[in-house]
């Protein structure tokens, strides 16, 4: 049950400024299927609508991924431990590992993306041709920087995020004089040849963050937060802010950049436009931005997650976190991520569908059953509440089949449906049923701060070497009722 790597973040080590997570999340948020999502959608509506429905899309998910941060923020808990607590300390592996695949799968499909560009890059000045030998290379060093810590993500989003701000509006500007070029005003254009709609152009783009969203606390635990600040805005400033900025607009802008550039090459993929249409120094500066596009977003998004999902799993063994990257890394490849690639709409797809009902089921134990509180010692201790039936939580475990089933059944809506039904069948199950049989020491002491972390101006230490802990400093620890 316990890794050093995923034990909580302490307040000293909690080292990203509210910049540093915007940065980071720039990063992120460049990448080349939103490109494809614009595209997709340009052939039946305007550039408005589809610069819409990929905004719309990306504010809600902003919006949830800052309510599912303030659990870092919170507790400095990462995504796998807490989920320990709806899913049972047994039963978290099944959800968890199944995010750690998806993540290491993403890993594949970015690496494989950057691998493309920079042997262009070198067969272009070199002859030397073999996207094999840069994809091993480009995943070696992906997986060395994140190793590094956070830290070092953090030192590197700097010069990414800005570079790649920079670097896409030269692409756009580009990419719009070829349309102008062709007799198109991109102002005035209305697609009316596709069946594409602007729900479906929304949700699919919802599909991208689904399981992001749930997992951010991986990041968030290390972001800088005010001690006993009882304001959730105040608290969270350093996380919502970045959340509702750099995503819905970057997100925005690439979608964009894809419609504008299937209109003016005919082709949503900036690195085979950009092999066809630009040269010298254009065509270098070009490539790196999607380098480093896929560099920064694989960090943070792809290997960070999976490889928190795969400690927690082998905590037993004590895999480490570096050990995590390289299982990643594996995975990532093994998995074919040019394939993956073909049907990237059907991937994405499922997936969504089933992470949109533990995003919901997320919220609604966190806000609503334990209300903020959280028994973070016991998430450590195998005998401890969060046992629940054989190490299954089996409330959660429904709820995640309700609410994935009916995603999957309902697939065009898949996300405006899973999280809500994954919210409402957890919410029944949980205070009509399952908390009658597991009494949860949280909301038997009537929701008392003892259980409240940054809030209350206390981190929880667990020890490496037992299942015990106390919480703060040891001038203010308390004891904390068990529960029944």
């Amino acid at each position: 049950m316990i890794s050093k790597d995923i034990l909580p973040i302490q307040s000293k080590d909690r080292v990203i400024p509210g910049l540093g997570f915007f940065n980071i999340w720039v990063g992120m948020a460049v990448i080349i299927s939103t490109f494809l999502i614009g595209a997709n959608g340009i052939d039946s509506m305007s550039i408005w609508g589809v610069v819409s429905a990929i905004f719309v899309a990306n504010l809600i998910i902003a919006i949830i991924a800052s309510l599912s941060g303030d659990i870092g923020v919170e507790h400095g808990l990462s995504f796998a431990t807490y989920l320990r607590a709806p899913f049972g300390t047994w039963g978290v592996h099944i959800p968890a590992v199944s995010r750690g695949i998806v993540a290491a799968a993403w890993f594949g499909i970015q690496t494989y993306l950057g691998a493309i560009a920079i042997n262009y890059l070198v067969a272009s000045l070199t002859g030397f041709d073999s996207w094999l030998l840069w994809y091993v290379i480009f995943a070696a060093v992906q997986i060395i920087n994140t190793a590094l810590g956070i830290k070092a993500i953090d030192r590197f989003a700097v010069i990414a995020a800005p570079s790649i701000v920079l670097i896409s509006i030269w692409i756009f500007a580009k990419m719009n004089g070829m349309t102008m070029d062709k007799g198109i005003d991109i102002m005035t254009y209305s697609g009316t040849s596709g069946s594409t709609t602007w729900l479906f152009i929304m949700i699919a783009n919802m599909g991208f963050w689904s399981a992001l969203a749930v997992d951010i606390p991986n990041i968030t635990r290390y972001l800088k937060a005010p001690k006993n600040e009882r304001n959730w805005f105040k608290r969270n400033i350093n996380n919502l802010i970045p959340h509702v900025t750099a995503l819905p607009f970057i997100q925005s802008f690439m979608g964009l950049i894809g419609a504008v550039s299937f209109l003016g090459a005919g082709d949503a993929n900036p690195i085979n436009v950009i092999q066809e249409t630009a040269s010298g120094w254009q065509y270098v500066v070009l490539l790196l931005l999607v380098i480093l596009a896929q560099w920064s977003t694989n960090t943070a998004a792809n290997l960070i997650p999976a490889s928190l999902t795969f400690v927690n799993a082998g905590a037993r063994v004590k895999l480490n976190f570096v050990a995590g990257l390289i299982i990643a890394g594996i995975i990532g490849t093994v998995v074919q991520p040019w394939a993956i690639l073909d049907n990237l709409f059907t991937f994405l797809g499922y997936y969504g569908a089933i992470l949109s009902a533990v995003a919901g089921i997320i919220i609604c134990d966190y806000y609503v059953i334990r209300r903020r509180r959280m028994n973070v010692k016991d998430l450590y201790n195998p005998e401890g509440q969060f046992r629940y039936d054989g190490g299954v939580n089996l409330a959660g475990m429904l709820a995640w089949i309700i609410g994935g089933g009916l995603a999957l059944y309902f697939f065009d809506y898949m996300y405006v449906v899973g999280f809500p039904a994954g919210f409402i069948a957890y919410y029944l199950l949980m205070k009509f049923w399952y908390l009658k049989r597991h009494k949860q020491a949280e909301v038997e002491s009537g929701y008392s701060e003892e259980y409240l972390g940054t809030t209350a101006g206390t981190t929880t230490s667990i020890p490496t070497t037992c299942a015990s802990a106390t919480s703060g400093p040891a001038s203010t620890t308390r004891s904390r009722p068990r529960p029944g």
